[in-house]
């Protein structure tokens, strides 16, 4: 967990033009796959709101931070790295 607060610190400092260059290249870097049970978790921890609610749960990649928050949080593993 403390690593994920490092990296999402880390990119939104000094690295953002970094990792916003890499998400131009890999537009996802997280998936919900259809494990997923619409619980909220992910949403009300998200740090950047990049999590949508609708008739399926969706990370917008131009939003996300690639902290990996909420891969952690999702109770059924629903949330995985997309490579």
């Amino acid at each position: 967990m403390a690593v994920a607060r490092m990296a999402y610190l880390c990119k939104h400092d000094k690295n953002k033009d970094i990792i916003n260059k890499l998400k131009s290249q890999n537009d996802m870097a997280y998936v919900i796959s259809s494990d997923c049970v619409a619980c909220g978790t992910c949403i009300d921890e998200c740090p950047s709101g990049a999590i949508s609610e609708g008739e399926i749960y969706s990370i917008n990649p131009d939003v996300c931070v690639d902290c990996g928050t909420c891969a952690d949080v999702c109770p059924s593993g629903a949330i995985s790295p997309a490579n």
